[in-house]
């Protein structure tokens, strides 16, 4: 497969949200985004632990661009089709072409947690890199202390492979050794996937 050659489309649909790749000039809305969401996403992520000037996180938006052009990284940006608001992030991360398999990863705005947007935002890329990609292999990884962040694949019907100890340290000043569950979904269980995520969308 040669990634650059395929058409990427403009947006992806689920039912209550549209996911598209991140452009120049959606820095406002994710710096926005990651103020109001810093107490949580700072025990999680790097990029949340210092505070970023809308300077940089445009500046980064804009290499992630360039990232998505050459098809090295897929960020993609949340929307609440309702509003248009701006709910999150995620993408298709660590991307093996030759399998191929992705990764995919995802940070909500916490004004919009608990509403099941970002489980389903995952189970529609989910659908997305099985039928686009054709991939074989999806995975989810994430400390396995974070627990909103495990409830997706658990909830997903994700296989957790294992728990990788001492894998990572923590994003705090505290630099704990943390261990990282690693979920994954094959291609062979998209059946069963599907079903899944009907039952689960359907009351939501």
């Amino acid at each position: 497969m040669n990634p650059i050659l395929l058409d990427f489309p403009d947006k992806i649909e689920s039912n209550r949200l549209y996911i598209r790749p991140c452009l120049p000039g959606d820095g406002p809305i994710v710096h926005d985004a990651i103020i109001h969401s810093a107490p949580e996403l700072k025990k999680w992520l790097p990029f949340a632990k210092k505070e970023q000037p809308l300077e940089e996180v445009e500046e980064n938006i804009r290499k992630s661009y360039s990232a998505f052009i050459s098809r090295e990284d897929i960020r993609l940006h949340i929307f609440r089709k309702s509003d248009d608001n701006f709910i999150g992030s995620t993408g298709f991360h660590r991307c093996d072409w030759e399998i191929p398999k992705v990764e995919i990863g995802y940070w909500i705005d916490t004004r919009y947690s608990g509403k099941g947007y970002m489980a389903e935002a995952v189970h529609r890329l989910t659908l997305f890199a099985l039928d686009f990609f054709k991939a074989n292999r999806i995975e989810i990884r994430c400390d396995d202390q974070n627990l909103a962040s495990r409830r997706i694949p658990e909830r997903l019907g994700y296989h957790l492979e294992g728990i990788l100890r001492n894998d990572s340290v923590s994003v705090d000043d505290n630099n704990l050794l943390r261990n990282t569950c690693v979920f994954s979904l094959l291609s062979s269980e998209k059946d069963n996937f599907i079903i899944n995520g009907e039952r689960l969308f359907k009351s939501s």
